[in-house]
């Protein structure tokens, strides 16, 4: 298309191609400026004399484009109207009779000098769309705006405060060696880059304080460490710099992994950082958790994701502009819908933001192509396209958030401690008898793709542990959940087990016999019957000699004399009473006083 028309203002073909191939071969009007550049340059070194060639169809070209220019003109003085009328709308919006659902965020100060409108870019050939588009940065949103220094990080007050370990370091100029325990997307390596350029900076030395090292237990190994341990020794020696060696998911490095470490943090040849999701009691070795300071960091308050996701859209630098490569309105319920809908969650809030404000550039795209026209129609037709006349502003709506955020992530593992924690909050629910929460803990772990018969042996053991003789057939409730889900399976099972938690947390409650069989092993394990053999009137006799030696002799058979009395227990033990449950002998019903607690 592009190569006719420019064949049919009478330009040879291979100057046509040059000139396509030069600009790109998206527009006609940039090939034929760079074609008149071209000649014009090329001019200098021809003699004036020569009369310039005659071309009808060229020339006829250029007079539409000396008209065109001045309506381009006009034109742009009338988008700096509009753009002034844009922010003192901007002004407007902070009024309080406003309603605050249709607040929007500008990506820039409204004193920022305005955009040249795109389709003018074409004819002036300086800061084009191709060359707006071409500065995009490929670099996630979330990694481009980690904060530079402490004083730029938000949440985890605890950590940053004025009087925290972490200032006192920095100011002190000694950093200890630090493990960082978080949830994703709470700020550790963020923090751990910040304070170490906070400590940097700090420092008035011809060589840095600090250089930092930053390695994944994923992809490294002891080889890795031991190369940044041997850099780090030579430029202590050498500029008194000291090396902070940041080691991202800790918790995968196995015990001889995490022992390599040990020497080196002992003789400071490195300040060592790690960073883990995991509890660290579980899954680092206690002589490495000996060496640092175990410090936590809790999932970030939607009031600091909010922080987060408006520094974004208004930093220009390095912020949502870098991600589409042109301005960007984010409605300000867009803001609010995913920082409450992120978990706390910092990188995936951003993100979000990134995608739903591609989302929105692409429409926005799309809605210009299909009321595109061609670049050399009459000047009425122009102006009539007055997107194409100022800069777009695309709006990022609620919809668009929605799309990005797509479903709530839940935090679990089936083999971590979110696994332990939701089962146990399971537990304590039906004990404390509230059938609510414990269908919620239910829910949970089902979406969370627990395995359903891991929660019905559990259920099963509640059964007897919690609930016991005070209802009986909790137990049968109990296993025959087990077999249903085992016929079932998921999704179908998912109704069983919430019947039988209901049940069981609707239960009488009963810990007797728990409280029973745990006093009687405490009993075997000190020893308190001296191991004692069974009692003579108890044994059996099966032989003549056994008889002759008084095994049964004495055994009252209860059926037959019902109101005799008997011990049953070694003669240490006489009057020990381990299941504390009404006397079936005692009208009244009145427990003994001598309980099963009560030995030492």
């Amino acid at each position: 298309m592009e190569m006719q028309q420019l064949l049919s203002m009478g330009f040879p073909d291979e100057l046509a191609a040059q000139a396509l191939a030069a600009t790109g071969g998206k527009s006609t009007i940039e090939a034929t400026e760079w074609i008149f550049n071209h000649k014009a340059t090329s001019s200098n070194h021809v003699s004036n004399s020569n009369p310039p060639p005659v071309q009808p169809k060229l020339d006829r070209f250029f007079n539409f484009q000396s008209k065109l220019s001045s309506a381009v003109t006009a034109s742009s003085q009338a988008c700096q109207q509009e753009e002034q009328e844009d922010a003192d709308l901007d002004l407007e919006e902070s009024a309080p009779n406003v309603n605050p659902s249709s607040k929007r965020l500008k990506l820039s100060p409204s004193n920022t000098k305005p955009a040249s409108p795109v389709f003018l870019n074409h004819f002036r050939g300086h800061k084009s769309a191709n060359n707006v588009s071409n500065a995009k940065s490929h670099e996630p949103l979330y990694e481009r705006m980690r904060p530079r220094t402490i004083d730029d990080v938000i949440g985890q007050d605890h950590l940053v405060a004025s009087n925290s370990l972490l200032r006192s370091a920095i100011e002190c100029g000694r950093l200890p060696s630090i493990i960082f325990w978080g949830p994703p997307g709470t700020g550790k390596t963020s923090i751990a880059k910040a304070i170490v350029n906070s400590a940097t900076s700090s420092q008035k030395q011809q060589c840095p304080s600090y250089r930092f090292v930053s390695l994944s237990a994923v992809t490294s190994g002891v080889k890795d460490v031991r190369d940044a341990v041997d850099e780090a020794r030579k430029l202590r020696v050498k500029c008194k710099q000291r090396t902070v060696l940041f080691v991202d998911e800790v918790h995968r490095f196995n015990k001889s992994q995490q022992d390599s470490f040990l020497p080196v943090i002992e003789d400071g040849s490195i300040v060592f950082v790690g960073a883990t999701t995991e509890n660290p009691s579980f899954h680092l070795i206690t002589p490495l958790l000996s060496r640092c300071r175990v410090l936590t960091l809790n999932p970030l308050k939607p009031h600091h994701v909010v922080m987060i996701l408006k520094g974004a859209v208004n930093n220009l630098d390095k912020g949502l502009v870098q991600s589409i490569g042109f301005q960007v309105d984010v409605v300000e319920d867009v803001i609010s819908f995913i920082a409450n809908n992120c978990d706390g969650d910092a990188r995936v809030a951003l993100n979000a933001l990134e995608i739903a404000a591609v989302t929105a550039a692409a429409r926005s795209q799309d809605d210009k192509k299909s009321k595109d026209v061609k670049e050399t129609e009459d000047m009425d037709g122009l102006m009539s396209q007055k997107n194409r006349v100022g800069p777009s502003y695309n709006i990022v709506t609620l919809d668009d958030a929605k799309e990005a955020l797509q479903c709530k992530h839940l935090a679990y593992d089936k083999a971590g401690e979110e696994h332990y924690n939701l089962i146990s909050a399971l537990h304590k629910s039906m004990r404390g008898s509230d059938a609510n929460a414990a269908i919620y803990w239910l829910a949970r772990m089902l979406e969370g793709g627990e395995e359903p018969l891991y929660i019905a042996r559990r259920l099963i053991r509640f059964a007897s542990e919690d609930i016991g003789l005070a209802d009986p057939s909790a137990l049968n409730q109990a296993v025959s959940c087990y077999q249903a889900c085992h016929f079932l399976g998921m999704p179908e099972c998912n109704v069983i087990l919430a019947q039988c938690v209901a049940y069981l947390a609707l239960a009488p409650k009963s810990i007797a016999v728990y409280r029973a069989i745990e006093a009687a092993q405490k009993v075997v394990k000190e020893s308190i019957g001296q191991n004692e053999g069974v009692p003579l009137h108890l044994r059996n006799a099966p032989s003549k000699l056994m008889e002759e030696l008084g095994y049964a002799k004495g055994y009252i058979y209860t059926p037959d004399n019902p109101t005799l009395a008997q011990n049953y227990l070694p003669p240490s033990l006489n009057g020990y009473m381990f299941l504390d449950w009404p006397d079936k002998n005692t009208s009244d019903g009145q427990k003994s006083s001598k309980q099963c607690w009560q030995l030492s």
